[in-house]
């Protein structure tokens, strides 16, 4: 058996995607989705990865009193265009104006990891920032895009694949942080709980 299994983690998230992608670098979890209200954290004055960070915490806390033994990994996904925070769409029309924003300019996925274990008192939290760089899409394309219902439950309205992706001309940073999880620096956290 690895280290990398032998650590008792929780994975404090719904999204399928941060499931994938710890799955998919052999990391054995168990899921279990917090109880936050997210609205109830404000974005006035805040920088957004503060607030990021703020949020992971407040989902690994919150799924750490249930299992105090466990090394439980909080996420949260925002963007970042021109310093004011966009998070996920309330509503078609809300994605429509989100999406309209975003891809007339350059903008920063930031995601916010902590990993808490209340045993012995260990938390950590750091962000990751990655600019993305998007094609103009036409008013065709956006109408599309917010037909698909593809935005739903997306920071910033949408979500990039791995292989390249219609409404992204290129990127800085990780690619997947802008999936909802950057594991270079979740990995690089882990490390120091590996003994």
């Amino acid at each position: 058996m690895s280290e990398k299994h032998s650590l008792s983690i929780i994975l404090a998230s719904g999204s399928p995607r941060r499931r994938e992608l710890l799955s998919e670098h052999g990391y054995k979890f168990e899921v279990v989705r917090p109880d936050i209200d997210e609205s109830a954290f404000s974005v006035k004055g805040v920088k957004p990865a503060d607030y990021a960070k703020r949020l992971a915490l407040a989902k690994a806390k919150n799924i750490a009193e249930k299992f105090p033994n466990c090394l439980v990994i909080g996420a949260d996904t925002v963007v970042d265009f021109e310093g004011q925070i966009i998070g996920k769409p309330a509503d078609a029309g809300e994605a429509e104006q989100i999406t309209r924003k975003l891809f007339s300019a350059p903008h920063k996925v930031i995601t916010g990891i902590a990993i808490v274990r209340l045993a012995d008192g260990a938390e950590l939290s750091e962000s990751d920032s990655t600019t993305v760089h998007p094609k103009k899409l036409t008013a065709g394309q956006i109408s599309e895009h917010i037909k698909s219902g593809s935005w739903r439950d997306k920071a910033g309205a949408y979500a990039i694949k791995e292989k390249g992706d219609e409404f992204i001309e290129r990127i800085e940073g990780s690619p997947t942080n802008v999936m909802g999880l950057p594991m270079e620096l979740l990995q690089r956290l882990l490390k120091r709980f590996i003994h």
